[in-house]
């Protein structure tokens, strides 16, 4: 059974910076891709990032390239998303997701069709960790 757990979700004031861990079980490290979303009230659920654990290729969403940083430490075998220079806009739940099935390719392909970037191609997920920015 997979299971992915987020963490790191706190209160903090407008222009601070975060980190986000993911951590998934019941795969192997490397051969999975995490898929960073958020989803502030009354919202749909938004992409963030998408990397894979096996090369560290990597997929940001073009609103959140600057500000968002997805990484992993294979020694720990953790997924990380940096935040920086938060504003309130970026207040919401932010969920990891993981899928064996998204690999460098499908990265590849996301650079040229971003809208391949989507929830359902992960089939695994976390119960999200909640991000507060204050103003």
């Amino acid at each position: 059974e997979v299971q992915v757990v987020e963490s790191g979700g706190k209160f903090v004031q407008a222009g601070g910076s975060l980190r986000l861990s993911c951590a998934v079980s019941g795969l192997t490290f490397t051969d999975y891709a995490v898929g960073w979303f958020r989803q502030a009230p009354g919202k749909e659920r938004e992409g963030i990032s998408c990397i894979n654990t096996w090369d560290d290729s990597t997929f940001y969403v073009d609103s959140m390239k600057g500000r968002f940083t997805a990484s992993t430490d294979s020694a720990k075998k953790m997924v990380y998303l940096d935040m920086k220079d938060l504003t309130p806009q970026d207040s919401a739940v932010y969920y990891c997701a993981a899928d064996s099935t998204v690999g460098t390719m499908t990265i590849s392909h996301m650079k040229v069709r971003p809208d391949l970037f989507k929830p359902n191609l992960f089939g695994s997920w976390g119960q999200g960790t909640q991000v507060t920015v204050s103003s």
